[in-house]
């Protein structure tokens, strides 16, 4: 009798406990779309970003080519884009993703955006994609600890005159 006082007992606290939850679950990246990023496309205007994002701030003038850092901002996330700029068009940009965006999401939405991707590159934890889609190239950076994250995206122009943002910050860390 004793036993199915007990069954009796247990029995409702185990339903309860194996009910399925209902609640939502979001990804770190706070529902992030990769078109948040095509304005900074090369070739558009930069009149587009000053209307949605704001004046950029001046990092540098070089021959012609303006340097200006713009900052997309969410809710929940904000991180800093830079463009170079010529003519009034962007050439191109680099995007320095925030850590706590997931890897996996970032990668899958480049993937159903641009397919497969040209080239990987990895070193130790790191890796280095490139989608070579003429007349662009997309390089996307990540990197894993515990959990893996996004470190940079930028898009430039595949034959470019000009040194991209990208090439410019390699050759600035050799010295």
């Amino acid at each position: 009798m004793s036993m199915f006082k007990l069954i009796l007992n247990i029995l409702p606290c185990l339903i309860i406990m194996f009910q399925p939850l209902n609640a939502k679950v979001e990804s770190p990246n706070y529902k992030f779309d990769l078109e948040g990023l095509s304005d900074f496309f090369p070739n558009k205007p930069i009149s587009n970003l000053d209307s949605k994002f704001g004046k950029g701030e001046l990092m540098g003038n070089d021959g012609g080519i303006q340097t200006l850092k713009y900052v997309v901002k969410d809710l929940r996330y904000q991180f800093p884009v830079m463009v170079q700029v010529k003519d009034g068009l962007i050439e191109d940009f680099f995007a320095r993703l925030p850590s706590y965006f997931l890897h996996d999401v970032f990668f899958q939405s480049l993937i159903t955006r641009n397919g497969k991707q040209t080239n990987t590159k990895k070193t130790g934890e790191e890796a280095y994609y490139v989608w070579d889609l003429a007349p662009l190239k997309h390089i996307y950076s990540a990197a894993c600890t515990i959990t893996c994250f996004p470190i940079f995206y930028a898009v430039e122009k595949k034959e470019a005159q000009t040194k991209s943002i990208l090439e410019k910050m390699k050759l600035a860390n050799k010295i």
